[in-house]
């Protein structure tokens, strides 16, 4: 394998996984009863901040898995 083909998968992975990552924050977003981003940016909810980050965090570390194998 060259470098420029593994440079192209990663690009293509990463993109993936970030569009992956984006649909699951908007069907959470959905999901809960109150708009989580309204309470994290101007409410200054750090709760709900922590929430959010752990489930990002999640999320993310399923998506590498995934992605991986």
């Amino acid at each position: 394998m060259n470098i420029s083909h593994l440079v192209i998968n990663s690009l293509v992975f990463s993109a993936v996984g970030i569009a992956i990552l984006f649909i699951a924050y908007f069907i959470i977003e959905k999901i809960t009863p109150e708009n989580t981003w309204k309470k994290i940016t101007q409410e200054n909810n750090v709760a709900v901040a922590i929430v959010f980050a752990a489930l990002i965090i999640g999320i993310s570390m399923i998506i590498s898995a995934a992605i991986h194998g």
